[in-house]
């Protein structure tokens, strides 16, 4: 019990010296502000009143699990109190920064959690409100869905929900760039210079794809993006991926895949 208590306290001396050392933001969402506060170079939000401004969505308090649940439409989503990760219909997805209690509140990384949700951050300097924005209503088609789901199950199984986001995303990106054909199935099957994907070779494009798979197509069909505009992937420890390395920008990398722009 000493432990336990030990651990409790040092994480709330941490607590407080992260809010004494938080600047104070103002963001908007189209008509509505919301306090906010950057500690160490990440925005945070208050997660109910934020929700409620993005899309009208409420989020409740588990108190038992210390756990604010809300659902978005597309999914169920679950913030634990002071962990990098955020749950979207039970799977993990990475915030980069822990969520913080703070006066009754479960404060949130403002910009993770708004890609997740589909929404963009502009941040025009300390002076300037952060502007949230949420876009267009996504348009795609059940063949859309049914080939993005495909492609990231069949390429990515094994994977975080956010390494599998990155995989869609690719395949977006694709699909809008004037260096590839122009839709998700014609990018999946693409074969100008030989075929893209392993899986169209070997067949397993065809296979039933996970349930985290489908959630991970949605989400990047829905806007949620996790490495920028980048037009390919590859794992280091299957391809060297000379030409790509060599012609190239690197991005970064999420679970066995590496990302370039």
């Amino acid at each position: 019990m000493k432990g336990k208590s030990l651990i409790c306290l040092l994480a709330a001396i941490l607590l407080l010296s992260q809010t004494a050392r938080a600047r104070e933001l103002c963001v908007t969402i189209d008509d509505a502000e919301l306090p906010g506060f950057a500690v160490e170079g990440t925005a945070y939000v208050p997660l109910t009143p934020f929700l409620d401004a993005l899309g009208g969505w409420e989020a409740v308090w588990d108190h038992s699990t210390r756990t604010a649940i809300a659902d978005t439409g597309l999914f169920s989503l679950a913030v634990p109190a002071q962990q990098s990760q955020v749950l979207a219909d039970g799977y993990a997805y990475d915030t980069g920064s822990a969520t913080i209690l703070y006066d009754g509140s479960t404060y949130v990384p403002l910009r993770s959690i708004a890609n997740l949700l589909g929404a963009d951050v502009a941040f025009a300097g300390w002076d300037s409100p952060v502007v949230v924005s949420t876009g267009d209503e996504a348009a795609y088609t059940e063949e859309d869905l049914y080939w993005l789901s495909r492609i990231i199950s069949a390429e990515s199984q094994g994977e975080s929900l956010l390494g599998q986001v990155a995989v869609g995303n690719v395949i977006l990106n694709r699909a809008a760039s004037p260096e590839f054909p122009n839709s998700i199935k014609a990018v999946v099957f693409d074969r100008k210079d030989a075929v893209q994907f392993e899986p169209v070779a070997s067949g397993t494009i065809y296979d039933e794809p996970t349930e985290q798979s489908i959630l991970a197509a949605r989400l990047a069909l829905n806007g949620t993006n996790a490495v920028g505009n980048c037009l390919y992937f590859f794992n280091p420890s299957l391809s060297q991926g000379l030409w790509v390395r060599q012609n190239r920008a690197y991005f970064g990398s999420i679970g066995c895949h590496a990302f370039y722009q």
